[in-house]
């Protein structure tokens, strides 16, 4: 009980202290308060992830039913983003002031009660009103989430200095578990009990998540800052990162809000083997992301290349998904799994090496070591992440209504090689060095 409340003594000190970072070092043993906060991390990202991906399978088909648009469902999908843009620029600014613990645990909360919410749609009256209180619900959903989320990167930052892509790497497995099954078990409680079912039974187990965080999750006490969002968008090498983080997300936007329609018109799929076909998708994303994440932190002039070759695969991915018309392949299932296969391996290479170097060049432009920096660069990181979301379902489902599905993932290609281009050209001009 003393070792206890000495490890949350050591967090409590304010960011002036180096004490509780020099702990973290690679060569020594987690501490008690380290074990407690990557265990606590892990669950946040877990249930919240499997809260969100469980729409993918049947709700734009649902949707569909109650008088709603695919530019509609897109644009549902979309204010899930923006909403999630706004709150992580303001919760990141002020995560000193409420709290790293309390933001998380709000959030929680918050978002495991719209979910619940969200379950009892099918009983509203279908067109105006349904559609309006989808927007509604999934609106303060997203301000939860970007509450737990913004807090959940700048503690595991804070508690891990030296080994902060290792660590997000690992807990990217929960991540990905929560997305390989949201898909499945949504799917599945969809077909055997009807459209509340799988809100109700996730946004309770979400739910399950707040007295355990506020039973194991130690407190974090800091010192606000007077930097500022503006001031790390004047770094150059920090807007190209951003537009990376966009490309990732835009892309996996665009498939929540498109991809179960196209697979169910084009090859005669049950919500159920949708949820299973999204699997390709999570499945070598949370494989691989660990692995990455060490790599990451032990080579970290690697970091570059880890983007741009994760950008091409990427990019090749969304264009044979398909396939894009120009190149006249015949769509097929199996050719689908298999590039959701690479593109959920090298949305990896991209994701997990963009946080620490965001975080590097803010440290090297003089912001303070500390929570409010690390508020400030997740806040960052949870804004870019949340415009990409917002336009991938949003564009996408208007270019998948008014083309097709095909042309829809060839834009979202195009943007992942235009990010690939634009880093290149920065490296040769030596903006962006790997030696950074």
């Amino acid at each position: 009980m003393n070792d206890n409340n000495m490890d949350c003594d050591q967090v409590q000190q304010t960011d002036g202290s180096r004490s509780e970072e020099s702990i973290s070092s690679p060569n020594q043993r987690m501490t008690r308060y380290q074990i407690l906060t990557l265990i606590s991390m892990a669950s946040v990202n877990f249930s919240s992830m499997i809260c969100y991906s469980i729409l993918g399978p049947f709700f734009p088909n649902e949707a569909m039913k109650k008088g709603a648009s695919q530019t509609v469902i897109g644009l549902i999908f979309g204010c899930y983003a923006l909403c999630n843009l706004m709150g992580s620029l303001v919760l990141g600014k002020y995560i000193v002031q409420i709290g790293a613990k309390v933001m998380l645990i709000s959030g929680l909360f918050v978002s495991s009660g719209c979910t619940i919410l969200f379950g009892l749609l099918d009983r509203v009256p279908e067109g105006a009103t349904f559609i309006t209180l989808c927007f509604i619900i999934r609106s303060v959903d997203a301000l939860g989430f970007s509450a737990a989320m913004t807090s959940s990167f700048a503690i595991s930052a804070k508690v891990f200095p030296n080994n902060i892509a290792t660590v997000l790497g690992s807990l990217e497995i929960f991540t990905g578990l929560g997305l390989i099954l949201g898909p499945p078990i949504g799917g599945w409680l969809y077909q055997s009990f009807g459209y509340e079912v799988p809100f109700m039974a996730l946004g309770c187990f979400l739910f399950l998540m707040v007295p355990f965080n506020i039973y194991i999750l130690p407190s974090f006490a800091a010192d606000p800052t007077k930097d500022s969002f503006f001031r790390l968008f004047t770094r150059l090498k920090i807007v190209l990162i951003c537009f990376a983080i966009f490309t990732l997300s835009s892309g996996l936007g665009f498939l929540d809000a498109t991809l179960s329609i196209y697979a169910i018109d084009k090859f005669d799929l049950s919500p159920g083997y949708v949820g299973l076909l999204l699997l390709g998708l999570s499945l070598p994303y949370c494989l691989a992301s660990p692995l990455l994440g060490i790599v990451s932190d032990r080579f970290p002039s690697t970091r570059p290349w880890l983007m741009v070759l994760g950008g091409l695969s990427t990019a090749t991915g969304f264009w044979f998904l398909g396939p894009v018309p120009i190149l006249q392949i015949q769509s097929q299932l199996w050719l689908l799994v298999f590039m959701l296969g690479v593109i959920g391996f090298s949305l990896s290479m991209i994701a997990i090496p963009t946080f620490p170097e965001i975080l590097n060049c803010a440290y090297e432009n003089g912001f303070e070591e500390g929570l409010s920096t690390l508020g400030l660069v997740s806040g960052l990181f949870g804004a870019v992440w949340s415009i990409g979301m917002f336009c991938g379902p949003t564009l996408g489902g208007f270019t998948t209504q008014q083309l097709s599905f095909e042309w829809a993932a060839s834009v979202q290609g195009g943007l992942a090689f235009l990010a690939v281009k634009i880093v290149i050209k920065q490296n040769n001009e030596k903006d962006i060095s790997p030696d950074v």
